[in-house]
Formats: structure tokens, C-alpha cells, sequence
């Protein structure tokens, strides 16, 4: 068992080379347009779960998590070689992360609330 501090930095360091892979070495039109937005790695490094979310939301979920899934050992893999200080590298479980999409549709509701209130205001 490591601790939380060393789990939290291994977190970070598999965000940081997951982006860079998705950058430069994975070409899968599918996965285009994501994003990674936490990664939580376990006290006893067994899994790495890594929630991801998309510009164009629901829309694309499936696709992108079927494609995920198809990948997860070739993406595994590259971030086992890249981040190679590890006696075991942890195994990855992708996750859909709803949140952008409810913040996007928070701001949508606060910002019907302000055109409402303005109406309310000039009509007074």
C-alpha cells in the first residue's frame, strides 16, 4: 500500500502522459475531442479509473467508451513504458464523467434566470 500523497502524484503523471498519448499516438477518429478530467489510482496501485468526458457531450458516449475499451491494453501498455518506475502498472477502467455537461446546463438555467430577471426589472 502506498500512500495518498504517492498515489495522487502517480494520478497525475498517468493524466499527463494519457493527454500526450492522446495527442500525438493514438489516431482513433473517435476518440477526437476528449478529454481527461480526474484520474483516481487506488492505494494498492491495482486500478487506475479515468474519467473522460467529450466537447460534444452524450452525444458520442458509446462510441467513445467502445473505443476506449477497445484500446485500453495498447493504451495501457504505452503508459506501463512511459512511466516505468513502477514494479506493476495498474489496470485502467475508463469512466464517462457527466459533470461538464450538468455545469453546461447549470450556466444555460443561470443564464435563462438573469434574461428573466432583466425582463422582469424593465418592466417595472
Amino acid at each position: 500500500m502506498v500512500s495518498e500523497s504517492r498515489s495522487t502524484r502517480i494520478a497525475d503523471r498517468i493524466k499527463r502522459e494519457l493527454t500526450l498519448l492522446f495527442l500525438h499516438e493514438i489516431s482513433d477518429p473517435r476518440l477526437a475531442g476528449i478529454n481527461i478530467t480526474s484520474v483516481e489510482v487506488d492505494r494498492e496501485l491495482a486500478y487506475a479509473n479515468i474519467y473522460i468526458s467529450a466537447l460534444d457531450g452524450d452525444e458520442r458516449k458509446s462510441e467513445i467508451m467502445y473505443a476506449l475499451k477497445k484500446a485500453g491494453g495498447f493504451i495501457r501498455s504505452q503508459l506501463a513504458h512511459s512511466i516505468s518506475h513502477l514494479r506493476t502498472f495498474p489496470s485502467i477502467r475508463f469512466y464517462w464523467d457527466p459533470i461538464p455537461e450538468r455545469v453546461d446546463r447549470i450556466d444555460q438555467i443561470l443564464a435563462e434566470l438573469d434574461e428573466e430577471e432583466g425582463i422582469i426589472d424593465s418592466d417595472e
